[in-house]
């Protein structure tokens, strides 16, 4: 006689492969704060999907640097009806992100000083802490502009 064990579910086993040899992802987000939550966790996706897992420090350090650019377009790049574009491109070792908003006389730049009691203006020195390099350039194709930062992804 034999008895029957209750089925567990299965968990997916992911199974190992190369880490982003190339990719890319694009994609527009609504210029509001649900937009750039949606940016966020769509770019997480995407990031351990490619082979950045959930709970990693890259991951983490990705992810926040999209947070902040994206909630940056949002609060100094927003033009009514008119959407961001979140760009992530990934080649060899390095992860590029690129924020384009539609509103090019409003230009990055870091804060002088911040302090403590300030409720914002810390978002630019986040990403260059975070990132190996980071920059702006002009929309080519229309207005506004593009803030990028490039953070290299150890294996």
């Amino acid at each position: 006689m034999t008895s029957k064990q209750p089925l567990l579910p299965v968990r997916p086993v992911r199974a190992a492969r190369a880490r982003f040899p190339w990719h890319h992802f694009t994609m527009r987000f609504s210029s509001t704060p649900r937009g750039a939550r949606l940016a966020r966790r769509l770019a997480g996706e995407r990031l351990d999907a490619w082979g950045v897992p959930y709970g990693s420090d890259a991951h983490h350090a990705l992810t926040l640097t999209v947070a902040e650019l994206s909630a940056n377009a949002v609060r100094h790049g927003h033009v009514s009806g008119r959407d961001f574009r979140l760009r992530l491109t990934a080649e060899g070792s390095a992860i590029r992100i690129e924020v384009t908003d539609t509103r090019g006389e409003r230009l990055p730049a870091l804060p002088v000083a911040a302090t403590a009691l300030q409720d914002g203006g810390r978002g630019l020195l986040l990403v260059a802490a975070l990132a190996d390099r980071w920059g702006w350039y002009p929309c080519p194709d229309g207005p506004g502009k593009t803030v990028w930062a490039v953070l290299e992804v150890s294996p």
